[in-house]
């Protein structure tokens, strides 16, 4: 989903280069291309691309990425589509929700 945008410098995306160790991972697993590994680590290349899933937090060995998944654009898309199809809400962490 390259060029996919969402409001600007808004995103709870944090990246350490420092802490980075190159796996890929983050490539590997962001659904809009924010990442790209060059020279051995990862860049940040696209950060307004970010639909806070957290997939690269969570495969991050080094947890050089950071990101308060489920706040932004990535639980609102998927709430509305679960609303479209009379599914409910997803929970935020409470049975009973």
């Amino acid at each position: 989903m390259i060029g996919f945008r969402y409001l600007k410098n808004v995103v709870s995306l944090a990246y350490d280069h420092e802490t980075c160790v190159g796996c890929g991972r983050c490539e590997e697993v962001c659904p809009h291309q924010v990442f790209v590994v060059c020279d051995k680590k990862a860049e940040l290349v696209d950060k307004d691309a970010c639909m806070e899933c957290g997939a690269c937090a969570l495969n991050c060995p080094v947890k050089a990425i950071t990101v308060d998944a489920g706040v932004g654009c990535a639980s609102g898309m998927i709430n509305e589509w679960l609303r479209e199809h009379k599914l409910g809400k997803i929970s935020r962490g409470n049975c009973c929700d």
